[in-house]
């Protein structure tokens, strides 16, 4: 009577076990590189249910990149400021591998470029719904493009490139050098 139960529940940590593998060889290799083979021994499996519960490698890279919501509206300035510098320490110590996949793989594969363009894409909405209109009321997105495309470019310079200016930087002076420059954009200008 409990099998079925435990043979669901069996199912679904081979599965996230699977998706975890996923996720550290995409970032660590890119889409190009990284194989069914290799995620499934590094997920303890067979490669045969690999390709049953993810159908392909493009199936099981869309999976390992499930992308977070977008934020919401954070009513004012200074809350949304809050709400995009929070996880920048976390953003400096190191990306989850599901991003770093999709950074590392987005300029050599077209459906990850198409994944990261959807992604940016809701928040660039999230955060420019909630940031307030200019004059002509059409500077919102670009604005709230610019403040989400930052976050990339600094984590490709960081973690992807090493650059060492940045990567030898203290997570606080980079949020430090940081706060000035994003909340100028959370306004519109003059």
């Amino acid at each position: 009577m409990y099998e079925p139960v435990a043979r669901t529940d069996r199912r679904r940590a081979t599965e996230a076990r699977i998706v975890d593998s996923a996720r550290e060889q995409f970032a660590a290799r890119g889409f190009d590189r990284t194989t069914i083979r290799a995620v499934a021994m590094s997920a303890d499996v067979d490669p045969a249910p690999v390709m049953q519960y993810f159908g392909s490698k493009r199936g099981l890279f869309t999976r390992a990149l499930q992308a977070a919501p977008a934020p919401g509206a954070a009513g004012d300035g200074a809350a949304l400021l809050y709400q995009l510098l929070a996880p920048l320490g976390v953003k400096l110590g190191g990306m989850p591998d599901g991003t770093l996949a999709m950074l590392r793989s987005m300029l050599t594969d077209p459906a990850s470029a198409d994944h990261a363009r959807e992604a940016l894409g809701r928040q660039i909405s999230g955060i420019g719904g909630a940031l307030p209109a200019g004059e002509d009321g059409a500077d919102g997105e670009l604005r709230a493009a610019l403040i989400v495309t930052t976050m990339p470019g600094m984590t490709i310079g960081r973690q992807l490139l090493g650059l060492d200016v940045l990567r030898d930087a203290p997570a606080e002076r980079i949020g430090a050098l940081l706060r000035p420059a994003i909340a100028a954009l959370t306004e519109p200008p003059d």
